[in-house]
């Protein structure tokens, strides 16, 4: 049990890997807030947890909003009894030609994506500072955190930022204890990406891409999460970790 005792917060919780991380915390011990925009579902994967024998509790927040992130991060801290993990996994994308891409589409994509992770990294870590207390941020990057895709300029270049962002705040705060990565999925089969998996040849495709030949689970990243936030990864930081099947290792011919 590596999170007995330990207070965690995981943003975008209600669906996929968000909810598949919640539910390996809390299985391993810790406390979890599950805190997404959508407040319903929430509470339905705290109440999953919950039970199950786990603790949780279901918090709404607007991660492109300081004062949602800032009271997200107090109510979970008195809930949980302290906050040692945060998981900033809240995101979303576009499929649009880079021609095509409205300034608002961009904006909200850049919002969520990385200021999004800005601002729950930035409130997590200024209430471990003011308590003196460790802990550890992990940040969900992309594969298109390393590399392009068609028709995904503004998530491409938001995932792009979140391992900047990762080494930044890994330097800047190590030195209060506080450790920060991020992993790198590939494609995952979740709510927001089933849509792929519809059509037989694009899931073909999908395999093609992986060395693996074969797409990825949220709870295959939920366990890389875990591992980064652990104590196993004690000597980890400003690293991004892939879970991608071999995607980013090259291309078959």
């Amino acid at each position: 049990m590596r999170f007995d005792g330990k207070g965690v917060i995981v943003t975008g919780a209600a669906g996929g890997i968000g909810r598949e991380t919640c539910r390996q915390f809390a299985a391993e011990g810790a406390a979890v807030a599950v805190c997404d925009l959508d407040q319903a579902m929430a509470a339905r994967v705290a109440a999953e947890i919950n039970d199950a024998g786990g603790v949780a509790h279901p918090f709404m927040v607007d991660v492109t909003d300081p004062q949602s992130v800032a009271a997200c991060i107090e109510g979970a801290a008195m809930a949980l009894g302290g906050l040692d993990v945060i998981v900033n996994n809240a995101g979303i994308r576009e499929i649009v030609p880079v021609l095509d891409l409205s300034f608002e589409e961009w904006n909200k994509v850049i919002a969520v994506n990385i200021t999004g992770v800005f601002l729950c990294a930035q409130a997590f870590a200024r209430h471990l500072v003011a308590a003196d207390r460790p802990g550890a941020i992990v940040n969900l990057a992309s594969t298109l955190g390393v590399q392009g895709a068609p028709k995904r300029a503004a998530y491409s270049a938001s995932k792009h930022a979140v391992n900047g962002l990762t080494k930044q705040m890994a330097l800047e705060l190590g030195e209060k204890g506080i450790r920060v990565n991020a992993v790198g999925p590939g494609v995952i089969r979740t709510p927001m990406t089933e849509r792929y998996f519809q059509d037989a040849d694009y899931a073909d495709g999908i395999r093609a891409i992986h060395a693996l030949n074969r797409w990825g689970e949220p709870g295959e990243v939920a366990k890389a999460i875990l591992f980064l936030a652990s104590d196993d990864a004690s000597f980890c930081t400003g690293t991004t970790l892939m879970v991608d099947g071999g995607w980013t290792a090259g291309k078959k011919f």
